[in-house]
């Protein structure tokens, strides 16, 4: 495999933040859930521990456990910030319900500066992803697929035996199950996928398993 992937386990919801890099040492940082100083340095000490050099920062969606760390990533970094525009009112959003989740002390993210795009193709040096739009858990909701590498980070479409909660606000379960069906049950089934929250699983493994058939 061209590029190496490594994740953190971050926040109360246990949220999962990766970093995916190659041989050169581009890097780009998913989801980044980091909190509490703790949390933002282990990602921070990584990245230098492994002489990385961001290059972006991008969010499947802007649910507050997959951005609590993009203010912090941003500061530190002065990458370019990546989501796609149905999800800025979830963003914003975020200011107004942060302290019920307990999490007081949220630095509010900034807005994007580039807007993703379905079937947009990113590169960052030898990083290439396929960008898919993947609305039903949040209406912005996308997945990055790292075709020449086999993976998928799918945020909070699947997960190993389930999937994405419909029942937050822009959720969908119609919505969903089209993005699950017409987009990620399209991809090979020995592409390994990347969960949001839980393990890693495969799409031959959810095409067989998933509870999602029962919808």
């Amino acid at each position: 495999m061209a590029l190496s992937i490594h994740s953190f386990q971050f926040n109360a919801f246990q949220e999962n933040t990766f970093v995916v890099w190659d041989q050169e040492k581009n890097c780009v940082i998913i989801d980044p859930g980091c909190y509490d100083r703790k949390e933002q340095q282990e990602l921070l000490v990584f990245i230098s521990e492994n002489d990385l050099k961001p290059r972006a920062l991008l969010n499947t969606h802007a649910h507050i456990d997959h951005v609590l760390g993009n203010a912090f990533v941003l500061q530190s970094f002065q990458v370019d910030y990546y989501l796609h525009k149905e999800d800025i009112v979830t963003l914003k959003s975020i200011d107004s319900y942060a302290h019920v989740y307990g999490f007081e002390g949220y630095q509010s993210s900034p807005q994007p500066n580039i807007y993703l795009e379905d079937n947009q193709l990113l590169q960052f040096g030898k990083i290439k992803i396929n960008v898919y739009h993947t609305p039903g858990h949040a209406p912005g909701h996308v997945v990055f697929h790292f075709k020449d590498d086999n993976f998928v980070v799918n945020g909070d479409v699947l997960f190993q035996g389930s999937f994405g909660r419909v029942d937050l606000p822009g959720g969908d379960l119609e919505t969903l199950k089209k993005s699950i069906f017409e987009k990620m049950f399209q991809l090979p089934e020995d592409t390994i996928v990347y969960c949001g929250h839980g393990p890693e699983t495969t799409i031959g493994r959810e095409k067989k398993y998933n509870y999602i058939h029962q919808f």
